[in-house]
């Protein structure tokens, strides 16, 4: 029994470690696309397509890595993240629709951004988790 639960918790650093990696390569890819036209290679738009197709691919082993990491967990883990995730994913489609017709309508006097979308869904995962982990745990 004690070997599979070493065998378990070593999968689960693994599979964290992992999601940790990938995560970071897709944020430092977004970075690059982002600002690297401006401060790297003066708006060449060969090498700014390259760096959004590596952005891509990035994100693309992210969200592998995310499903390893989320069926490599015990019920009640995955149930405590899915949960968060299902509440982060509500969160940003209606407060994000919203917004977007808070701009449109012109009620904002700025353009809605993206990037404050993405805070509030991270914000709302990470607030969902906490909650959820103190419920069940």
């Amino acid at each position: 029994m004690n070997a599979t639960n070493n065998d378990f918790k070593s999968k689960t650093k693994r599979n964290t470690i992992q999601l940790a990696i990938w995560t970071w390569s897709w944020v430092l890819s977004m970075a690059l696309a982002a600002f690297g036209p401006k401060f790297l290679w003066d708006q060449n738009k060969g090498l700014t397509l390259a760096a959004i197709l590596l952005n891509l691919a990035m994100g693309f082993m992210m969200i592998r890595a995310n499903m390893k990491f989320l069926n490599g967990l015990d019920e009640l883990q995955r149930k405590i993240q899915i949960d968060a995730m299902a509440i982060s994913l509500g969160v940003g489609i209606v407060g994000g629709l919203a917004y977007s017709l808070l701009d449109t309508t012109n009620l904002i006097p700025w353009d809605a951004e993206i990037s404050l979308l993405v805070v509030i869904i991270s914000v709302t995962y990470m607030v969902s988790l906490l909650v959820n982990q103190k419920r069940y745990l």
